[in-house]
């Protein structure tokens, strides 16, 4: 396979895959990351669905969404140095493939969503976003699994 120039000639970190500890440590902050991201958005997502309606959906919005961005910057860390430790083997998996661009849709998804002001009008296409959301934060996870496995 041809990697991407940036990667051409780069065959990942060397012993990084077969390290007794390093590689295991980046995969429980990866779990870490990954708790954080969809535990604080499924508490949000909840309360735009109208649950807890005493709690202000503003004042959980910035404490939810700030814990989630905290674990989307774990995610890429761990992410991105796991990444590194076998970048030609990831590059032909379908599995990881797909993982990116259901990422990027995520991330296009949480951006209208704010453009739009969805937090601050939770109506029918806000509620329809975050189901939107958590299914393609599952999927991003289920490939993650898949990945070791195609």
């Amino acid at each position: 396979m041809n990697l991407p120039l940036p990667l051409a000639g780069f065959t990942g970190i060397p012993g990084l895959a077969s390290h007794p500890w390093a590689y295991p440590a980046l995969e429980v902050l990866h779990i870490v990351g990954i708790a954080l991201l969809l535990g604080n958005l499924v508490l949000l997502e909840l309360r735009v669905w109208g649950l807890a309606p005493a709690l202000p959906l503003q004042p959980l919005a910035r404490l939810a969404l700030s814990l989630s961005l905290s674990g989307f910057g774990l995610l890429l860390l761990s992410g991105g140095l796991m990444f590194l430790a076998q970048p030609v083997e990831l590059l032909s998996n379908g599995a990881f493939l797909l993982k990116l661009d259901l990422i990027l849709l995520a991330g296009c998804n949480a951006a209208w969503f704010h453009v739009r002001g969805g937090l601050a009008r939770p109506d029918g296409l806000a509620r329809a976003q975050t189901l939107v959301s958590l299914g393609l934060w599952l999927g991003v996870i289920i490939c993650g699994r898949w990945i070791a496995y195609l």
